[in-house]
């Protein structure tokens, strides 16, 4: 759906309160009657960490509204120490709209620097590489993976698929040689100072918007 089709929160002649941390102004009788509206948060409130289009939506409807807008990349990352990075990233797959972010090892990951975005963003596990590569290769999307290594090509110079799936290693051991080798090319962020590699989810949040620069923007690469 369209976003300038969201309903209008003015059209009973109130506002709702800045950044929605209020009940709808009005009470009962002005609530909107579209069923995407959450009663609950109507009457006391949202402050959720969505945009001002979302506010008051149920999850359910702000979920079914992102799909009809997804962009047709995807996100993984290889979680074999139970890395600390993987809710920023879901964090900002959320905020780039990529189709859906795969974790690639152990189940289980740190949801707090999700913010609770994951409850809006695909996320999906793979248990080994193996699975994750028969998947992509099943959807018929190329993997690119990103990582600082000797032959990596810089990510400001290539030509990102439209459709693919961006992967990324751990902080400080980054990419398994397996998934190095399934890649169909490696890429890196090119880097001036002294240190050696940047943070996992602020490379991820880097080659995402690089993504989006390409596909939403028609800035191709340098």
């Amino acid at each position: 759906m369209p976003q300038d089709d969201a309903p209008d929160p003015t059209a009973s002649g109130t506002t709702p309160p800045p950044h929605g941390v209020g009940p709808w102004p009005g009470g009962e009788s002005e609530w909107p009657a579209d069923d995407r509206y959450d009663r609950d948060l109507l009457r006391d409130g949202d402050s959720r960490n969505v945009i001002d289009r979302y506010r008051y939506w149920t999850m359910e409807a702000v979920v079914a509204d992102l799909d009809e807008h997804r962009h047709p990349f995807h996100v993984a990352i290889e979680n074999w120490q139970h890395d600390m990075n993987i809710g920023s990233i879901v964090r900002s797959a959320n905020a780039f709209a990529a189709d859906t972010v795969h974790i690639v090892g152990r189940r289980r990951w740190n949801k707090r620097g999700a913010m609770v975005t994951d409850r809006y963003q695909h996320v999906v596990h793979h248990p080994d590489v193996e699975s994750f590569l028969a998947w992509s290769q099943e959807a018929g999307l190329p993997v690119l993976a990103v990582d600082n290594v000797e032959g990596s090509v810089p990510i400001e110079t290539f030509d990102l698929p439209e459709r693919c799936v961006l992967l990324f290693g751990q902080e400080g051991p980054g990419l398994s040689d397996e998934a190095l080798a399934a890649s169909e090319a490696v890429l890196e962020i090119s880097q001036f100072g002294s240190t050696r590699s940047i943070n996992a989810s602020a490379a991820a949040a880097v080659v995402m918007h690089a993504w989006v620069r390409q596909h939403r923007f028609g800035r191709p690469p340098s």
